[in-house]
């Protein structure tokens, strides 16, 4: 089965766990070779998703440098000061926004550039120190001022976050579904970008909006 095949197979299963309002897939090629993107993008894939900013950008450069780009390129990775600036060059989304200074830096550069990037704030909301983003009260302080963070070229998309590193199904669903619940209550237009291959299905049922998919799709990496 080659890589686009596996792709719509899961989104066809995505529609028939949710058909009214399936969630967007996003391939996650980072580390992929080169040829396996070609693949994918011959075979009709539009969402990609990479952690490294220059490598995305070298990868997918023969479709970012179409008028229109027909790609849409997602940062799935926390966001680093010092390739910031590079986002601006191919991305329409960051999925990994999780501190005030990073906000204010997506900002200023988005004004600047004058380019339009959508931001999705990273919650940390299974108390490991490991990963990234903002505690629920932090999160929450973001969310009640957003207003005054963002501009019309930096939009906050939604939330993202991550299960438990052991993967436990329980608390997966308790912490996907306390992020549901922060944003019907605080940013009910936001987005959730929740979900990838071993928990995508509880994901789907708490509501995810988009799912990073890697190894499912790409296979395993040589």
């Amino acid at each position: 089965m080659g890589v686009a095949e596996r792709y719509f197979r899961i989104q066809e299963e995505f529609l028939a766990i949710r058909p009214n309002d399936p969630p967007v897939l996003i391939a996650v090629s980072k580390f992929q070779p080169w040829e396996k993107i070609k693949e994918a993008v011959d075979g009709g894939v539009i969402h990609f998703g990479e952690n490294r900013v220059q490598e995305g950008l070298e990868k997918f450069a023969p479709w970012i440098r179409l008028e229109p780009n027909p790609l849409i390129l997602h940062h799935i990775g926390p966001v680093q000061s010092g390739t910031l600036r590079k986002l601006f060059s191919g991305y329409s989304y960051t999925h990994g926004v999780g501190t005030e200074r990073t906000i204010s830096e997506l900002a200023s550069r988005a004004e600047k550039e004058k380019k339009k990037i959508g931001i999705f704030l990273q919650a940390n909301l299974t108390g490991e120190s490991a990963k990234h983003g903002f505690v629920k009260r932090d999160l929450i302080s973001i969310l009640e001022k957003k207003e005054s963070f963002f501009n019309p070229y930096c939009v906050p998309e939604g939330m993202m976050t991550m299960g438990p590193s052991d993967g436990d199904p329980v608390r997966t669903r308790e912490v996907f579904r306390e992020l549901r619940i922060i944003r019907e209550n605080y940013f009910p237009e936001g987005k959730l970008s929740m979900g990838m291959s071993g928990d995508y299905r509880i994901a789907l049922e708490e509501g995810s909006d988009f799912v990073r998919i890697g190894s499912a799709i790409f296979g395993e990496r040589n």
